[in-house]
């Protein structure tokens, strides 16, 4: 009850007891000291959380930390693992960390309260286990377009972006989380906002992930792309390096 109590008065949450869970719409939950975001109207569906400890992450940091995956070799972090990424467009992390597991400090923009919430409770947690870890990922809660222009907390050496795109209802199964995200926050209207402050802040590059069938961003064609079976990474060079 203390850290729900906690959590509600930092975020502006309404704590309720467990009489009071509505029957429809969407509630954060708190089950052994675990953050929860849940879907009334799917009570047999299990909460998403964000868990950077959980098996599947630990096993890609173990086997690599995920040093093949295309969104390192994007960001170009080999020979550069010490580079601080801003992520504005966390959702649950997992891009985050597998940078971090890289070695680089990752800071991540959030503007709703809610995922913020999940993501300051994720990062917590990893704290228990993994301090290190921990210790490279920050968390910051605003607009990412307004938090990077008005940047004052040091040079930032790459910023990934991976806005979300509205799915068409016949593409095949979405993943649970992502059909989750899209209910609770709709798609990214003004992603392609989020393009020009960030090549202005970036003083190596800007990496884009697009489903494959998307646009660029803002109409901008990228330096080069790094392409996989469902996405492409778009990157943008600086032209401060």
């Amino acid at each position: 009850m203390q850290l729900a109590q906690t959590i509600c008065e930092k975020w502006g949450f309404v704590l309720k007891a467990l009489h009071e869970v509505p029957s429809e719409g969407f509630y954060l939950s708190v089950n052994a000291q675990v953050l929860a975001l849940a879907d009334a109207s799917e009570p047999k569906t299990r909460p998403v959380e964000v868990d950077f400890a959980s098996p599947a992450s630990l096993y890609r940091k173990q086997h690599g930390g995920g040093r093949k995956e295309p969104i390192v070799k994007a960001i170009g972090l080999k020979g550069h693992e010490h580079w601080h990424v801003l992520d504005a467009t966390p959702g649950l992390g997992r891009d985050a960390f597998v940078l971090v597991s890289q070695g680089c400090h990752v800071t991540m923009v959030e503007r709703s309260p809610v995922v913020a919430a999940l993501l300051e409770d994720g990062i917590r947690r990893l704290a228990l286990r993994f301090e290190a870890l921990a210790q490279r990922m920050s968390l910051q809660h605003g607009n990412s377009a307004e938090v990077m222009q008005y940047w004052k907390h040091g040079d930032v050496n790459a910023i990934y972006l991976d806005p979300m795109f509205p799915h068409k209802k016949k593409s095949a199964l979405v993943k649970k989380e992502m059909r989750l995200f899209q209910q609770l926050l709709g798609h990214d209207p003004d992603a392609d906002a989020l393009l020009a402050p960030a090549l202005a802040l970036a003083t190596h590059r800007v990496v884009v992930k697009r489903p494959n069938s998307a646009p660029v961003l803002a109409d901008q064609a990228p330096s080069m792309a790094i392409e996989s079976k469902k996405h492409r990474f778009d990157v943008y060079l600086s032209q401060k390096r």
